[in-house]
């Protein structure tokens, strides 16, 4: 067997551009996952996927089935129809089951995955310029954020033993 004689992963930086639940949760789930395994990691937070950290938004971070073709009808392997997605109250009801469905299985809300990621020493960034467009400021944003970058300010946070990811 050979010996692995690359340098092993110190950092990782995870920019997450989407604000649909089932986007903003691989984000989180790789960053607490790296902080666990003693690997630094740093959240970016970019266009829609501001809404996991602006205050008026975090707590509605929601599931929607349009466009998603790995969706499927509850129960079967019959993909979900993207007309039935735009049915009024589709939306909410997709995002109830998710929900519920995180709750049974112990998994923390998209809010506590961020308390636990800034409890484990873990950075959370906002986009500068996605903030500019949609005119945010710092204040819109939870309090624990550690403030609002540019994207070559993020990357300029890497070394050579760092992972850039983009979800």
């Amino acid at each position: 067997m050979e010996k692995n004689t690359e340098k092993p992963i110190k950092k990782v930086l995870i920019v997450c551009s989407k604000g649909s639940l089932v986007d903003v949760y691989p984000s989180l789930v790789m960053a607490n996952g790296a902080l666990m395994e003693g690997i630094e990691a740093e959240l970016f937070f970019t266009f829609f996927g501001l809404d996991a950290i602006t205050k008026k938004t975090m707590h509605k971070v929601c599931m929607t089935p349009v466009g998603n073709p790995a969706m499927r009808l509850p129960g079967t392997t019959f993909p979900f129809p993207n007309i039935i997605g735009i049915i009024p109250g589709v939306s909410l009801l997709a995002t109830w089951m998710m929900k519920r469905t995180i709750e049974k299985l112990d998994i923390p809300t998209n809010i506590e995955f961020i308390d636990m990621i800034r409890a484990g020493g873990g950075k959370v960034w906002g986009c500068k310029m996605a903030m500019d467009m949609f005119g945010l400021k710092k204040e819109d944003l939870r309090d624990d954020v550690d403030g609002v970058l540019t994207i070559g300010e993020f990357y300029a946070r890497a070394s050579a033993d760092t992972q850039i990811i983009f979800t």
